[in-house]
């Protein structure tokens, strides 16, 4: 069986798959431009999904198998993967240490003034006359109630936090106190201290958050991005920063990336701009190529039961 890489993997990585693995053929490339001469002749692909399109989907004739290694598969061709009938998996989930401890590590920043201390000792300043605040016993609205948003759920309840999950059904997950469906959000941010956006990028979640939404949100609440840019119009970020209807807002995804130079989000105070780098991690291509190689077994024995089938025409 023959597999092509078109994402970048490590030596070691790569030594492993062929070692678990030594009937079959790995191809390895860089990026796409380099791989392209093979697609014409592999059966699975591993690709970050960003390097895909409908022509190069054609000419991949005999495709059956998109191995996406990141979490995030929404810039897939889709409408020519379902025509075709491919299996498209995903890497959900990897995520979910990283991105959950980025979560707790921007609110403390935020609440416990990191941004002032860091100044502070950097211009030699003893003062202790800075207004902190305790993330302890507040509410947190998660957007988003997959694997990662459970393990944010999860480790609020160790700073004993009320947690209230919101997603399409509203069904009830382990982890959250309340569960609700997005129709009924509107009814809740006002008891929200954080609200924390995971939401992927599908036509239902595009431009979710509205500024009639920050006008809901308590005057101290903190708004945290970490999903997908587009999930929120920056503008209404701004705005709703500048217009006081929340304190802060602490953003990892942008709707255009890298943020321009000159965009406002760098130079206002209330707003915490990081580059796209919540999920960074030294274990991303172990935990990536694991669920992999658990779904290539599967595959091997025509399984059903694979790890993170994606939904092609949901887009997630």
């Amino acid at each position: 069986m023959k597999i092509l890489a078109t994402a970048e993997l490590p030596q070691e990585n790569r030594l492993k798959l062929k070692n678990l693995f030594p009937e079959d053929e790995f191809i390895f490339c860089s990026n796409m431009e380099e791989a392209e001469a093979y697609l014409s002749n592999v059966e699975i692909l591993i690709t970050y999904g960003n390097d895909l399109t409908e022509p190069l989907i054609q000419k991949a004739s005999k495709l059956k198998w998109i191995m996406v290694i990141a979490a995030g598969v929404d810039q897939l061709p889709f409408e020519e993967i379902n025509k075709r009938g491919i299996l498209v998996t995903s890497a959900k989930g990897i995520h979910k240490a990283p991105m959950s401890e980025y979560v707790f590590f921007v609110l403390m920043l935020v609440y416990r003034k990191g941004k002032v201390l860091i100044e502070n000792e950097k211009n030699k300043i003893w003062t202790r006359d800075i207004h902190m605040e305790e993330i302890t016993n507040k509410t947190m609205l998660i957007a988003g109630t997959g694997v990662l948003g459970r393990e944010i759920a999860k480790i609020a309840k160790a700073f004993q936090m009320k947690t209230i999950g919101v997603s399409r059904s509203g069904r009830q997950i382990e982890y959250f106190d309340k569960n609700i469906a997005f129709k009924e959000m509107n009814k809740y941010l006002n008891e929200a201290d954080f609200i924390v956006s995971i939401l992927p990028s599908t036509p239902e979640t595009k431009g979710f958050f509205q500024y009639k939404h920050f006008e809901l949100m308590p005057e101290h609440a903190v708004f945290v991005n970490i999903g997908r840019g587009d999930a929120v119009s920056g503008e209404d970020v701004l705005k709703a920063v500048c217009e006081k209807e929340i304190s802060h807002a602490v953003l990892d995804v942008f709707e255009q990336e890298p943020l321009p130079k000159n965009h406002p989000f760098w130079e206002e105070e209330n707003i915490t701009v990081t580059t796209h780098l919540s999920g960074v991690s030294p274990h991303y291509f172990d935990r990536a190529l694991e669920i992999f190689s658990e779904n290539f077994k599967k595959y091997k024995s025509n399984s059903k039961d694979m790890i993170n089938i994606v939904d092609v025409i949901q887009g997630y």
